[in-house]
């Protein structure tokens, strides 16, 4: 029998965790919740995936924030 995975951003993409943010929080939520010039201007899901690809800070934050969320939730 096979394990399963205990953390919560297992099989999840980045994209999928963004989209998911956008929808329950709103670009403007999530600009005052994680200061980032990605949330705030000409925000969209493509600009803010290059940038959290390529700022491991500033995805570790989504990515804590998109747990919380999930907790939150349930």
């Amino acid at each position: 029998m096979a394990e399963q995975s205990t953390d919560p951003l297992h099989g999840i993409t980045l994209k999928a965790i963004l989209e998911k943010l956008v929808a329950y929080y709103g670009w403007e939520e999530l600009d005052k919740r994680i200061r980032i010039n990605c949330f705030s201007i000409n925000p969209s899901i493509n600009s803010s995936l290059k940038f959290l690809r390529k700022t491991p800070w500033a995805r570790t934050k989504v990515e804590e924030l998109y747990i919380s969320y999930i907790v939150s939730i349930k």
